[in-house]
Parts: C-alpha cells; structure tokens; sequence
C-alpha cells in the first residue's frame, strides 16, 4: 500500500472514531477536529502509534457525515432491513457506516470498491464476527444507488 493509500486509510479509522465519540458524548466538531489534530493522528496512546493520516480527509469526513447526517441516515436507512432502524444498530457499526455513506455519497473521485473495502477493514478492527460482511452489503447497495442517480 503506498504512503497516500496508508494515510486515507488512516484518516478513514479517526474518522469512524470521531464520528462515534460525536455519537456518545454530543462533542462540537470543531472541538472534534481539533482533539484528533492535536491528541489522536500521529500520536502514541497507550503504546498504540496512531497512524499520520491525510488531515484534509479527514476533516472532510468527519465534517461532511456530520453536516450531511440527515442525508447520509437515509441512504444507510433506506438499505436496513425490514423492521431496522439506525437506533438499532451498534453505534460503533453507524460510525462506520455514516463515514462509508457520507464517502460515497460526497467523494466521486473515489471508488465504490475502495470505500466498501476500507470501510470492511475498518469493521474488521472493530468486530470479529458477521458485521463486515453487514457492513460490505450495506455500503456496497449504498454506492450502487447514489452512483447510478449521478
């Protein structure tokens, strides 16, 4: 993986972390942002290296699920199954899936397969079981629809 395929990466995972701390604790995002700047990207916490990730992406990320949210619900809404609803789902799976929907709703420059792929990897450092394949289903029936509208 190159430098800039690695800092995506990167950025992708904070910004999953960013979104779910917005989901539990209500934090501001320009207070978000500026605790992943200057505490979580690049650091070391508790002998774990944080990744140097492309601050730009992330910001972009984290600031557009969020702006977006309303938007981004519905798309992941729309794909649940019946009976499902955002509230049901694991919040640390709805940070995953707002960043991966918020990305292909927003970010055309990048691929479908490139986002479900990195949102699967993301999941697979959160959970052991079944959820990537949800999330891979998910974000992959997402893409499809907002790609084909244009």
């Amino acid at each position: 993986m190159n430098k800039r395929a690695q800092s995506r990466s990167a950025a992708r995972l904070a910004a999953v972390q960013a979104l779910y701390q917005h989901e539990m604790e209500g934090t501001p995002t320009a207070q978000l942002l500026h605790e992943f700047h200057q505490h979580r990207i690049g650091a070391i916490i508790e002998d774990a290296e944080y990744a140097e990730a492309d601050v730009p992406f992330f910001d972009d990320i984290v600031k557009g699920a969020l702006a977006r949210q309303a938007e981004v619900d519905a798309a992941i809404a729309a794909r649940l199954a019946s009976g499902w609803t955002l509230d049901r789902l694991d919040r640390t799976m709805k940070a995953i899936l707002r960043a991966g929907a918020y990305e292909l709703i927003a970010r055309g420059d990048v691929p479908v397969g490139a986002v479900v792929s990195e949102y699967v990897d993301v999941a697979k450092a959160f959970f052991d079981g079944r959820e990537a394949g949800f999330a891979n289903g998910l974000l992959d029936a997402i893409g499809k629809d907002v790609r084909a509208k244009g």
